[in-house]
């Protein structure tokens, strides 16, 4: 009888820990937070934002993750102006992305990015970070290229 028992046991705990593993494996990367502000048509909005600043947080972004709040994003941070593409791999919700200058000028924004797409999208030009968002929020916003970018990472300095 005992046996009987343990055995299904013995299961459920192996399936189990595989599952927290594979669960902590995902989010083993730790995300310093910060403030950022987006200037658009004479309106300023606010974001709480994750900070992907090396290739480990970079790499991992919002991959595996089933949600974001709606004033909430990550901005990655390449360190120089150098041309970018991005993916969606292994992304579960649709971003928007927005390609900005060293300046904190917004250069170009791909709206609604499909989850799980890995065709690559491409800033146009020399950008110094991306700062994705939940799709929809740029037209949500009325958020365009030019726009400005408060934030650490660029010169404009942090909001």
């Amino acid at each position: 009888m005992r046996r009987r028992l343990v055995l299904p046991l013995l299961a459920a705990a192996v399936l189990s820990a595989r599952h927290a593993a594979a669960q902590v494996g995902q989010r083993a990367v730790d995300f310093p937070r910060s403030s950022l502000v987006i200037e658009s048509s004479g309106r300023t909005h606010r974001f709480t934002v994750e900070v992907a600043d090396n290739d480990q947080r970079r790499a991992l972004g919002l991959m595996h993750r089933d949600s974001m709040p709606a004033d909430h994003g990550m901005v990655f941070d390449f360190k120089q102006d150098q041309p970018v593409a991005m993916w969606m791999r292994n992304t579960r919700i649709p971003l928007d992305m927005l390609f900005i200058d060293r300046d904190g000028r917004v250069v170009n924004i791909h709206a609604r990015a499909v989850p799980f797409d890995e065709t690559s999208i491409h800033s146009d030009g020399p950008v110094r970070g991306v700062l994705e968002l939940n799709g929809g929020t740029a037209s949500r916003l009325g958020l365009k290229a030019g726009d400005t970018v408060r934030h650490a990472i660029f010169r404009n300095a942090a909001p």
